[in-house]
Parts: structure tokens; C-alpha cells; sequence
């Protein structure tokens, strides 16, 4: 299901930052995305995460979507987005991860 969102809202161009394993191992699957984004496009990416996050249990152990996202931002410094609970919460950069939105 997270694959058709994707597909959904592909633009040929920031699309090419979502990866996924190359094969399922374990009982956890993993998305990641990587990339560098213009300001103006950045709702593209929240748009797909909260569509994601919204997605039903997935297995009978009612498993939610969950994940992180560290966003810089060249004057505003470093945001969370942590996906949980059925939506997408944005709160401030732990001051541990500053590093990551050094310019």
C-alpha cells in the first residue's frame, strides 16, 4: 500500500529519494527516503506521509505505520517528523541531531 501512494504522487524528479530493501527479510519493511527538497515542494512529501500514516494495521498484531523524519532547513534549523499514532507530528530537532541541519 505504501508503494501505490508513492506511485500516486510521482513526479519524476524528488520520486528518486524513496527506497525500499531489495527483498522482504524479517517481519518489519522498511521505507526510507533521502534528498534534498525546495522549499516549495516540500507538502509534496508530507501529503504522501500523512497518507501513509493513515494506513490501516497492515497484521493481526494491529502494527501502525511508524517512522522519523529529520528535516533541515537552512534558516529555520532542524524539525522532526515523527510518524505515528495514524498522522504526522511535527515537533522541534533534538538539539543531539543539530548537527544535521548545519549549512
Amino acid at each position: 500500500m505504501v508503494k501505490e501512494i508513492i506511485a500516486k504522487n510521482s513526479d519524476e524528479h524528488y520520486s528518486g529519494g524513496w527506497a525500499f530493501p531489495g527483498a522482504p527479510f524479517n517481519w518489519t519493511s522498511y521505507v526510507f527516503y533521502g534528498g534534498d527538497i525546495q522549499e516549495g515542494d516540500v507538502p509534496w512529501l508530507r501529503d504522501q506521509l500523512v497518507k501513509i500514516a493513515a494506513l490501516p494495521p497492515s497484521d493481526e498484531d494491529d502494527s501502525a505505520v511508524q517512522g522519523l523524519f529529520m528535516v533541515t532547513h537552512e534558516l529555520e534549523g532542524l524539525v522532526e517528523w515523527q510518524v505515528r499514532d495514524g498522522g504526522v507530528h511535527e515537533v522541534p530537532g533534538d538539539e543531539r541531531h543539530q548537527y544535521l541541519g548545519s549549512f
